[in-house]
């Protein structure tokens, strides 16, 4: 069982739109049985909150479930749960290395980074700036290759 965690700020912008974009495409891959996907925040503004409605309307747009999301907020014991704690910026980064236990086996990373020879290093919060759009098209082609990477690394 492969096990991913997307990780933003407050967790109703760009890390509930990864789950729910990443699940859909592991659903395509009928690998549902072989992964957990759950995201959380580094902040606690928002614990227990449903996804931002520009988050949930994109989503829908694109025909992907955003119903079940609830916002919460990471914490150690993701880092022995998790197999990949995916960051949508630097920030995120920063903040999770901030509360990450030692000997932890989980892959920590920008899921910007997966996508090769990208100019955007970070997901811009759509919190602050407004365009889902740009942050919907930036976490679906990323989750493909993040996707791509998993399934080529764990032989799925």
């Amino acid at each position: 069982m492969v096990k991913v965690l997307f990780v933003c700020l407050g967790n109703i912008c760009r890390s509930p739109m990864a789950e729910a974009v990443f699940q859909d495409l592991v659903s395509q891959k009928g690998l549902e049985d072989q992964f957990v996907v759950d995201s959380a925040g580094t902040g606690d503004y928002h614990i227990g909150s449903s996804p931002h409605q520009g988050t949930l309307e994109q989503l829908k747009e694109n025909g992907i479930n955003g119903s079940g999301l609830t916002a919460r907020q990471i914490n150690e014991d993701d880092f022995v749960h998790f197999d990949y704690i995916i960051a949508m910026e630097d920030d995120n980064i920063r903040n999770i290395r901030q509360i990450e236990v030692d000997g932890h086996q989980a892959v920590v990373k920008k899921l910007l980074d997966y996508i090769p020879n990208s100019a955007v290093k970070n997901v811009p919060d759509p919190y602050f700036t407004g365009n889902f759009d740009e942050t919907y098209d930036l976490v679906s082609t990323a989750c493909k290759y993040l996707l791509d990477d998993i399934r080529s690394e764990k032989d799925l």
